[in-house]
C-alpha cells in the first residue's frame, strides 16, 4: 500500500509541475501571488476549482479535500497558522502532512524559484483563505 501512495505522489508531484489547467477561478487581488503556487503544486490534486476534483484525485484515498470549506469545516474560523503547518508539514494530516503527501515546505525549497519557502507557503494561505466559501 505503501509503495501505491509514493508512486501516486510520485505522479502527483511530476504532473504539478508540468499540469497547465485553465484558472477557473479569478485570483481575487489580495492573494499576492498565491494562486501561481497553488496552480503549480496543489491543482493536481486539489482541482482548478480547489474542490478536491483535481485529475489525480479519483486515485487518492482518502480523496483530496474540498479547499474552499476550510473555514466552514472550522466552525466560520480560517487558522492561518495552522494552514500553514499543514502545508509546511509541522502539523500532519490524514492524507496530506503524513506519508501519503509531499511536505511541501521541503518541495518549496528544493524549487527552482528562489522565494523564500516562508513567503511561498504565507501566498498561498493567504489564496486560500480568499477563495474559502461564503456563508
Amino acid at each position: 500500500m505503501i509503495g501505491r501512495i509514493r508512486q501516486t505522489i510520485l505522479v502527483a508531484m511530476v504532473l504539478s509541475a508540468t499540469y497547465t489547467a485553465p484558472v477557473a477561478l479569478a485570483q481575487p487581488p489580495s492573494t499576492g501571488g498565491g494562486r501561481p503556487t497553488f496552480d503549480l503544486y496543489c491543482v493536481s490534486c486539489h482541482g482548478t476549482s480547489a474542490k478536491g476534483d483535481g485529475p489525480l484525485a479519483s486515485s487518492l484515498t482518502p480523496r483530496p479535500a474540498d479547499l474552499t470549506l476550510i473555514a466552514k469545516r472550522n466552525g466560520g474560523t480560517f487558522d492561518s497558522d495552522q494552514i500553514a503547518r499543514i502545508i509546511d508539514g509541522r502539523k500532519p494530516v490524514k492524507g496530506h502532512g503524513g506519508g501519503e503527501m509531499p511536505v511541501w515546505g521541503d518541495a518549496f525549497a528544493k524549487s527552482v524559484d528562489k522565494t523564500p519557502v516562508e513567503e511561498k507557503i504565507q501566498k498561498l494561505v493567504e489564496y486560500l483563505q480568499a477563495i474559502q466559501a461564503k456563508p
